[in-house]
């Protein structure tokens, strides 16, 4: 038993405590991810221009060597790191970006679409890691195999972010602003229902989690997208610069410990 304590606790202490400075870095983290992935693909590749040119495939593949990157200094790391931590965070939001756009555009699947194929994948990769571990309770991260099923949960659920942003801004007519009112309002949801109700706060997690990278990626296209596209057609490298200074100022500035997450002793119900 002291041996799968120390294990816990190894794990406990390479991820952040959930509080009110998590989701604040959080959703700026998504944000980042939309205007630093769309920086690469769009303002340097051109891939909004032209999206067979190769510009989305290009700039996934190199958010996901970042991001690869990243994940296995996670891994390797002995106790929690905020750097690198959010730096997988962050890379992990790029690469959605990019891949979302790629599935929605240059392969023409479209934002419904995308959006049901990515809503299977998170769905899935949650059900596996369920079936193969027994929980999907983000304090059980306590080897590398568990981190795994963690990073690519995180990054399925970081694409069909983007893609639901995108389907609710564009398909549904809500536009950028709209999008972010209907994301933030699911969220004070899910704010209400970890205060006031039963449900399982894994389940509240994971939904949260899931649920602020739309957030995300509906204001980060509302700061750089185009007037015409209901956007502030901010530059996209000065936007992600400004929000990237902001994500290290919250590092520096409102430490973060590690500590249980939602759901501490409980496995998913």
């Amino acid at each position: 038993m002291a041996a799968v304590n120390d294990e816990t606790q190894a794990a406990l202490s390479k991820v952040p405590e959930v509080t009110l400075v998590f989701w604040i870095i959080k959703i700026a983290a998504t944000t980042l991810g939309e205007t630093g992935g769309d920086a690469v693909t769009m303002s340097w590749l051109h891939a909004d221009v032209n999206p067979q040119n190769g510009g989305y495939l290009i700039g996934t593949g190199i958010f996901v060597l970042v991001f690869v990157a990243a994940v296995i200094a996670q891994i390797r790391a002995k106790q929690f790191n905020p750097w690198i931590y959010w730096l997988a965070i962050i890379a992990s939001t790029t690469v959605g970006t990019a891949m979302a756009d790629l599935f929605d555009r240059s392969l023409g699947i479209g934002y419904t679409g995308g959006t049901a194929i990515l809503l299977a994948c998170v769905l899935g990769s949650l059900a596996i890691w369920y079936v193969t571990l027994g929980s999907v309770d983000v304090q059980t991260v306590a080897t590398p195999k568990v981190e795994i099923f963690y990073w690519v949960t995180i990054t399925f659920s970081q694409t069909l972010g983007t893609a639901l942003g995108d389907w609710l801004a564009d398909t549904g007519g809500f536009g950028y602003a709209g999008g972010a009112l209907v994301f933030g309002a699911g969220l004070a949801i899910l704010v209400a229902a970890y205060y006031w109700t039963g449900v399982s706060r894994v389940i509240l997690f994971w939904a949260a989690f899931i649920l602020s990278r739309p957030l995300g990626a509906t204001v980060g296209d509302f700061l750089d997208k185009p007037l015409s596209h209901g956007g502030l057609d901010l530059s996209r490298p000065l936007a992600s610069a400004v929000i990237a200074a902001f994500i290290m100022g919250c590092i520096v500035l409102l430490p973060q410990r590690a500590g249980m997450h939602p759901g501490a002793g409980q496995t998913a119900r």
